[in-house]
């Protein structure tokens, strides 16, 4: 069973998604705490809004929001059971990469895993970093056999995305 947050615990080890909101949305609402880098927090029962200039690793959280503002200064909502532990050692991460290219973890707890591959924020961290060389630049290709860059992408991608082979093990498979 997940340990759902409050007020009290949000902000310790924890992952979590938030949804962009208007700003005019905590414009009845106190602010309840400033941090030290200036984000603000505002408390609802069902949850937290939080309203920053900065996302991804927030403190000993790691914490995006879902946005398609190009706004510097974001306000997200979370509610307490988006709240997921988070810490360095237990394997709670999958990847997953859209249509568009764009390649994003997820916690192990949020409703649409099914049965990836899980891995600890480091093995995540660094198979992010390899998808997201792979889909910028073509050197890595330069010596593979394969007319098709483009397929030969997707499918190095998939096997880094659904498997625990590495990447130097992956591309042996294609010289």
């Amino acid at each position: 069973m997940s340990k759902i947050y409050n007020k009290f615990t949000f902000h310790k080890y924890t992952f979590c998604i938030f949804q962009e909101v208007p700003l005019d949305t905590i414009k009845e609402l106190p602010l309840n705490y400033k941090s030290k880098s200036s984000s603000c927090y505002y408390f609802a029962d069902d949850g937290v809004y939080r309203l920053s200039d900065h996302w991804s690793r927030v403190a000993k959280c790691r914490w995006r929001i879902h946005s398609q503002s190009k706004a510097k200064i974001k306000l997200g909502f979370a509610k307490w059971s988006d709240f997921y532990i988070d810490n360095d050692f237990e394997k709670l991460y999958f990847i997953a990469i859209k249509a568009s290219n764009e390649v994003n973890y997820f916690h192990k707890n949020n409703e649409n895993y099914t049965n990836q591959i899980l891995r600890t924020s480091v093995e995540t961290t660094k198979i992010i970093k390899q998808i997201r060389t792979l889909l910028e630049e073509n050197t890595w290709a330069k010596h593979l056999n394969n007319d098709n860059i483009e397929v030969l992408r997707k499918e190095i991608i998939e096997k880094l995305i659904n498997s625990n082979q590495s990447f130097q093990d992956i591309r042996r498979d294609y010289l």
